[in-house]
């Protein structure tokens, strides 16, 4: 992540690029990637979307531009404000906070796209100036984290310190990581499966840093997991529920997501999907529901999707669209309640069919 001072700098020369403008008697202009899909390419060899050439502008002197040129300055204001006196917002709270500045946005949806905005105009992330998002996920295993917010400057805190988990908020997500005894991470879809994984030890038996996505991760936990498989030469297991949802889960830690073509740092390549894959279904005779029309027509979208163009993405979809039918991670419990601890992850993990046990180098 980009040093607050960094940012500040950043949105400092913002800052004097429109007062110049104004100073010379002409009307600001901010240009900035275009961020629709047109410009939304899939770049092979980082493996994600990034966004192409294209430019846009906003002009301050087309009336047209004139609500949006002023929305972002002050969003570029309020993030400003932010960092110089350490504190940090969520998209709700900068959404709400504009009534107080007479700064209107019709809704939060608006308000989030200024950010995204901001975001390619400065070429930051939009943590790196303070804004994060509402959602949040959890992290537990055997890591020390030192933080770097203020007032809470160079103290550091074990992982393991709370049965429930640490949630990634803010402060974890800035703090700089010390030290671990663990040798992979492992993300999980679902709130219940990270605790199973808590409470049972698996974690200290796996030797793993357990991250619980929530579903879909923020980009807050994707970036903490992409700092941790660096910092730490840690890589990183994703397991999650055995659907086209399950997979693009996984796939979009793996290769981002177009949403997040403008931002750097928010995917593990060398990732890997340990399912619910549907062999998986076939050999543990898990129980399943029927896929919805939803779910089918998800699948026929994953498979026109460059993310998915590899040998093994089409082969399970193809397996999914043969089988028909998706299962939870929790349909392991059919077999007791900790069998997915005792025989599903130890096969995926400890000796997978294709690899030595992975150890932290």
């Amino acid at each position: 992540m980009s040093s607050a001072g960094d940012s500040l700098q950043r949105l400092q020369e913002l800052g004097e690029l429109v007062i110049s403008a104004i100073k010379r008697g002409e009307f600001p202009k901010l240009e900035m990637p275009d961020r629709s899909t047109n410009n939304i390419v899939f770049n092979k060899e980082k493996n994600q979307f990034v966004l192409g050439p294209s430019q846009i502008c906003r002009d301050s002197s087309n009336t047209r531009h004139v609500r949006s040129f002023s929305q972002l300055l002050w969003v570029a204001s309020f993030a400003k404000t932010l960092l110089e006196s350490g504190r940090t917002s969520s998209l709700r709270d900068l959404y709400y906070s504009s009534e107080a500045y007479g700064v209107h946005f019709k809704d939060q949806a608006e308000s989030d796209r200024v950010v995204s905005d901001l975001e390619c105009v400065v070429g930051l992330a939009r943590e790196d100036l303070g804004i994060f998002p509402e959602e949040r996920s959890s992290i537990f295993g055997q890591v020390t984290m030192r933080y770097t917010v203020a007032g809470y400057e160079g103290r550091e805190i074990d992982l393991t310190m709370s049965p429930d988990g640490f949630p990634i908020g803010p402060a974890l997500v800035t703090a700089e990581p010390v030290a671990t005894d663990a040798e992979l991470i492992l993300a999980v879809e679902s709130g219940g499966m990270f605790s199973r994984l808590i409470e049972t030890g698996a974690w200290r038996r796996f030797g793993a840093v357990l991250v619980q996505l929530g579903g879909q991760p923020p980009r807050s936990t994707r970036r903490l997991v992409r700092r941790l498989h660096e910092a730490l030469n840690l890589p990183v297991y994703i397991f999650t529920d055995g659907d086209p949802w399950g997979m693009h889960i996984a796939q979009v830690m793996i290769s981002g997501s177009a949403n997040a073509a403008h931002v750097d740092g928010l995917t593990v390549p060398t990732a890997k999907w340990i399912g619910v894959t549907p062999a998986d279904i076939r050999k543990y005779s898990l129980p399943t529901e029927p896929m919805s029309d939803a779910d089918l027509k998800r699948l026929d979208e994953l498979a026109r999707d460059p993310r998915y163009a590899n040998p093994e993405s089409q082969r399970h979809i193809s397996e999914f669209r043969e089988l028909r039918r998706k299962a939870e991670q929790q349909a392991f419990s059919r077999f007791g309640i900790d069998f997915v601890v005792e025989e599903y992850l130890p096969d995926k993990i400890l000796d997978p069919p294709d690899a030595k046990r992975v150890t932290k180098q």
